[in-house]
């Protein structure tokens, strides 16, 4: 077995584990209290989610280092893998999730535009993954897929009541779409381990630009012009923002290793 399965299914984890820590930054912090427990159920979703994948990529490691039928992945120097080495015991450039996850929360706008973003991507994605013909993936994306939709329809929902709200929050969310369109593109572009997801990530654009489009027509926002996308974290190359994500995550194991609760 090759390593493309492996990645493609670390990818996975790593995108929901980037948004589930950035998005659990809000816990306590919330606009209003029904809100911020909202955010905080999302991100325990993607965390969940995160689990489920990081668990079969372990699975998949340690098989892989048992048959020892072809290089080792990098997360092979920290012996068998565990959904706990593959979160908190590899670097930024070992990471694999998309640069939008990664983005700061800003503001509320900035925040919702994000998880509209990527909920809105991760939909169409896991009805596709539903069908794979890996069990395991098809399995995991068909559970995730129900909290998915509910995702989507929470963050469309605020998508459009600041969008068309006051003239404030409207320029709120102009800002952070500027901000944040540039690393939409980086979904559609396929890297070479997402030929395991079994069908062309490209073609999910459309979709997923007739989802927004509608969005934003009923929130008064404009699609914007065609920007320079920005790429490289399903490769490795992350921005600044980071670091300091798996700084505050992986600090607990990283400064007294293997401890446990």
């Amino acid at each position: 077995m090759d390593n493309t399965l492996i990645n493609y299914t670390l990818h996975l984890a790593d995108t929901n584990l980037i948004l589930a820590q950035r998005n659990a930054e809000w816990c306590g912090h919330g606009p209003i209290l029904e809100q911020d427990i909202a955010i905080t159920n999302i991100s325990l979703d993607l965390l969940g989610q995160s689990r489920n994948f990081y668990q079969y990529a372990a699975l998949l490691i340690n098989k892989h280092i048992k048959s020892a039928e072809s290089e080792a992945p990098p997360s092979e120097e920290f012996g068998e893998a565990s959904e706990d080495s593959l979160a908190y015991l590899r670097t930024e450039r070992e990471f694999k999730n998309c640069l939008l996850a990664e983005q700061p929360n800003g503001d509320w706008a900035q925040t919702i535009v994000r998880q509209f973003f990527l909920s809105a991507y991760q939909f169409l994605l896991y009805e596709k993954l539903q069908n794979s013909n890996d069990e395991q993936l098809a399995a995991i994306a068909a559970k995730g897929l129900k909290e998915v939709t509910y995702h989507q329809r929470w963050s469309s929902e605020w998508v459009v009541r600041l969008g068309d709200g006051t003239e404030e929050s409207h320029q709120r969310m102009l800002k952070a779409i500027d901000e944040l369109w540039r690393y939409t593109g980086e979904l559609f572009i396929a890297v070479d381990y997402e030929v395991a997801a079994g069908f062309d990530i490209a073609l999910l654009k459309d979709d997923w630009m007739k989802k927004v489009t509608s969005v934003f027509e009923e929130a008064t926002l404009p699609i914007p012009e065609k920007a320079f996308m920005q790429t490289g974290g399903k490769t490795g190359t992350h921005t600044e923002h980071l670091g300091y994500i798996l700084t505050e995550l992986q600090y607990l194991q990283r400064t007294y290793p293997n401890a446990e609760w």
